[in-house]
């Protein structure tokens, strides 16, 4: 039952068990009493019957039996005792008959004339019996026979009795008063259980219900009411659970504060975060890094943590073993995180994901000299591991680029100063040779100041109308001498209807198409067909206008398809490259991405397509009218 279970139940039990502890005490004690008041009522027994012996022997030495009688019974009435005579005739001196509504017991009420006749022939007779008329509940008698001078025989019966009432009142009062003790002393351990229920028990449920509220996180409950103007026990333990409760509260308070704040950071850090526990599940993430979470979830990993994205998987509902491993570390920190964790060490090292390149710094997480898990912090260094490269490739191809004509001048130079031609002829091939290189190397020289003043956004466009069949008209005119040359078809499609560029700088677009044909006719082969064609388009919900190059050279690789616009990338794997003599025989490998910079200057955009062994196509889309700024 509850109630046994509660801190009153029990202490209630203890006090009644305490108490019924006593009161058997205290019972056995009252027992021995009583056992010793009844041995007190045999010895009453004794002296009422050495009485009545004394009475018996005294009563042949006085003629006036009725006067002695009384005189006996007026010294013994104080002991609330009587005697009485009785002759053989069975008639009775010195008590009433025993009739109805007699005051007192007559020696016929207490023995019979069979009993009476026992002691007339010399027997000695005690008895206990009750005399319900005179009120005083039960007696003890003695009946002695009475010999006046012959002692073989008797004359009589003196019979003397003695009520018991007060000794059988004071067992009867003890009794009782146990009973009271008794019943009293459970009703005061129940009032006393009670009081202690609202002196204890109370304060006490007071305060485990504080103690839940702040467990659900009410952290500014208080105990309330008496206890805690108590100067006992309970009071003390109300008043400290309040000053815990406020610390509590004020700890959390300034735990919540410092969360928020490194929230805060954690949420404004362009990097991202990630914590793991030493299991290697995920415990913690900003937005940056668990945005990284989910784009690694939908790329498939092999075993050797290459990575294929699957698209599909986004898409599918994910299974149970898919979800319990939802929050494990990814793939390509596993490495990383286990030799953190084996070694207890600060790491760094790059990940290449996919298209992307990323900075990753793990450090452990201590608790008292254990590692409990590890911080990863990993920044997207894409665009600046590309910059990287493409400064590298920039420096590379720049030295490679200026070595070659420099080589060659100081080359022809030297043996022009050492007269090692012989002719005129010889002499005048030696110096066109170094006049070649010499404008090679102002054409790239020339190319990298516009590339860079593009890239720096100070290219200035000269802008008005371009009519766009004329245009292309006139580029068709400018190569078609050079294309005849290398045996190459030069043909070219217009639209029916005007097409014209409200705002666009048609030297920049000249320059643009020059390198697109230029770049046609070096690398595709005699008989082949160059087709330049021109057409309006929608682009980007905008009336445009399309300008095609399209060639059918070798082509361009996939793989490389991507990267043609940069500086200096050029295919050269699966594209043949003229001579590199003449005005037209070498590129810079900066022509396309001047290209680009040009066509994007106009609002615009360039695409490559092309296909290993039957060409490249370029397309240029320019909208017709300038987005309004």
């Amino acid at each position: 039952m509850f109630i046994f279970k509660s801190v009153v139940g029990k202490l209630w039990l203890t006090i009644i068990a305490l108490v019924a502890v006593v009161l058997l005490i205290l019972s056995l004690f009252l027992g021995q009493m009583i056992e010793s008041v009844f041995a007190n009522t045999q010895d009453q027994l004794k002296n009422l019957e050495r009485m009545a012996e004394k009475a018996a022997g005294e009563l042949a030495d006085h003629a006036d039996w009725d006067g002695y009688i009384q005189f006996v019974n007026e010294l013994i009435s104080a002991q609330e005792a009587k005697m009485i005579f009785v002759r053989t005739d069975y008639t009775e001196f010195g008590g009433e008959p025993a009739l109805q509504g007699a005051a007192e017991p007559t020696a016929a009420h207490i023995y019979t004339r069979d009993e009476l006749s026992r002691v007339f022939r010399g027997e000695r007779l005690d008895k206990r019996f009750a005399f319900e008329s005179a009120g005083n509940g039960e007696y003890i008698a003695v009946a002695v026979p009475y010999r006046p001078g012959d002692p073989g025989g008797a004359s009589g019966a003196v019979v003397l009795f003695q009520a018991i009432q007060p000794l059988e009142y004071t067992q009867w009062h003890v009794k009782l008063l146990f009973f009271y003790v008794s019943v009293i002393g459970f009703l005061l351990t129940t009032f006393f259980a009670f009081f202690l229920s609202t002196r204890i028990t109370k304060p006490l449920l007071q305060l485990k219900k504080a103690a839940d509220l702040i467990t659900l996180g009410e952290y500014g409950t208080r105990v309330p009411g008496v206890p805690v103007d108590s100067t006992d026990e309970i009071g003390d333990l109300a008043k400290t659970f309040n000053r815990m409760a406020q610390e509590l509260q004020e700890t959390i308070r300034d735990l919540n504060h410092e969360k928020e704040h490194l929230s805060s950071v954690l949420r404004s850090m362009t990097d991202a975060v990630i914590t793991f526990d030493a299991e290697g599940r995920i415990i913690l993430t900003n937005p940056q890094g668990n945005k990284i979470i989910e784009d690694w979830k939908r790329i498939h990993w092999s075993d050797d943590s290459s990575a294929e994205r699957d698209d599909s998987a986004a898409e599918e509902p994910a299974d149970s073993a898919a979800s319990a491993d939802e929050r494990r570390i990814p793939a390509p920190l596993r490495p990383l995180f286990e030799s953190v964790v084996r070694n207890s060490q600060e790491h760094t090292t790059k990940l290449h994901v996919m298209d992307g390149v990323w900075s990753v710094v793990m450090t452990p997480l201590y608790s008292q000299e254990a590692v409990r898990g590890a911080v990863a912090v990993l920044r997207d260094v894409t665009e600046e591991f590309r910059l990287d490269k493409l400064r590298n490739d920039f420096l590379a191809n720049v030295s490679h680029e200026l070595r070659t004509p420099i080589s060659m001048m100081q080359g022809y130079s030297e043996a022009l100063l050492d007269d090692i031609a012989a002719s005129p002829e010889e002499r005048r091939e030696l110096v066109q040779v170094i006049y070649d290189e010499s404008l090679r190397m102002g054409r790239l020289v020339a190319d990298l100041l516009d590339l860079a003043r593009m890239e720096a956004g100070h290219l200035k466009l000269q802008l008005r109308r371009v009519d766009v069949p004329r245009f292309i008209q006139r580029m068709h005119r400018k190569f078609s001498v050079l294309a005849k040359e290398r045996g190459i078809r030069l043909v070219t499609e217009l639209p029916q209807e005007e097409l014209f560029l409200e705002q666009a700088d048609e030297d920049r677009l000249e320059q643009v198409v020059t390198n697109l044909l230029d770049n046609a006719i070096r690398h595709t082969p005699p008989q082949a067909e160059i087709r330049i064609k021109a057409y309006a388009k929608n682009y980007l919900g905008r009336p445009a206008a399309c300008i095609e190059v399209a060639d059918q050279g070798q082509g361009i690789p996939a793989e490389d398809l991507p990267y043609i616009f940069e500086r200096f990338y050029k295919a050269d794997k699966a594209r043949t490259r003229g001579s590199a003599n003449g005005k037209n025989g070498g590129g810079t490998g900066l022509g396309l991405a001047i290209v680009k910079n040009i066509v994007e200057a106009h609002g615009g955009k360039v695409y490559a397509a092309s296909t290993v062994g039957k060409g490249t196509t370029f397309s240029i889309m320019i909208p017709l009218q300038p987005k309004a700024r």
